[in-house]
């Protein structure tokens, strides 16, 4: 079973790590991209990705700045280099070695840049979401540009085992990244996570509780080495429970009615 998760746009280079980073898998591709990124002036930055002018500015340079080959001194493990909601619910900085080792075996990160990292994959500041509209040699996008190719990458990450016998997905990430796995190339079960707050007198997606409740739901799988979906359903961080009634084979829904 994998878990994927989308990435964030802020990220952390200032918090020292000791962990040893691994080499990404679509490094080329992301090297492509960056010669495609490169020539763009901060304007046209700006207006690519809807950013402000110091945002634009910073990504310019973040991208001149990227290199073929990443190094401690110009890299950081993707996992504890992101720095967002989902990764605030995460808190990867405070899991022990033996669980980040199960996490790059169970964990997959989508990106735009990068296509598919796993959690230790050393990663060079960037700016690049996925739903970015950045004409290239593929296409007029990202989604173009990766193709079938990460979700071929999920296939040749699945393990099955007597415990998991069946290639599962379990989807963590927001709809704009979770569109770039080509579902028709895609050999494994997908399993949505959904999480509701109560407002208003309604059952609700609350986009902030949501993102801190996929890492959460990411961490309490890693703690607990889950390697089938049924065993998600035991998730109970932050007030969270499983609502079966609401749920269906592929739709896991957890639900709470405070913060």
């Amino acid at each position: 079973m994998l878990l994927l998760l989308s990435p964030a746009k802020s990220l952390d280079y200032d918090t020292p790590t000791d962990v040893a980073a691994t080499a990404p898998k679509f490094s080329a591709e992301a090297a492509q991209l960056i010669e495609l990124l490169r020539p763009l002036t901060p304007a046209q930055v700006a207006e690519l990705m809807d950013l402000s002018d110091a945002l634009a500015t910073l990504n310019v340079a973040r991208y001149a700045a990227w290199r073929r080959r990443a190094t401690p001194a110009n890299s950081k493990p993707a996992l504890l280099a992101f720095n967002g909601d989902v990764y605030d619910g995460l808190a990867a900085r405070t899991l022990g070695a033996e669980d980040l080792a199960w996490a790059q075996e169970h964990l997959v990160i989508l990106s735009g840049l990068y296509g598919a990292l796993r959690p230790l994959d050393a990663l060079q500041p960037y700016r690049l979401e996925m739903g970015t509209r950045l004409a290239n040699p593929r296409g007029r996008d990202l989604y173009a540009w990766w193709g079938d190719a990460i979700a071929q990458y999920l296939n040749q990450r699945q393990k099955v085992s007597a415990r998991a016998p069946r290639p599962v997905v379990v989807n963590l990430a927001s709809q704009e990244y979770f569109k770039a796995v080509d579902r028709s190339a895609l050999k494994a079960r997908v399993v949505d996570c959904v999480f509701e707050d109560w407002q208003r007198d309604a059952w609700r997606i609350v986009s902030f509780h949501a993102k801190r409740a996929r890492g959460m739901m990411a961490r309490w799988a890693i703690e607990q080495r889950c390697e089938r979906p049924e065993q998600l359903t035991g998730f109970d961080s932050a007030g969270y429970a499983w609502d079966e009634a609401a749920s269906g084979p592929d739709r896991l829904v957890f639900r709470r009615r405070s913060a």
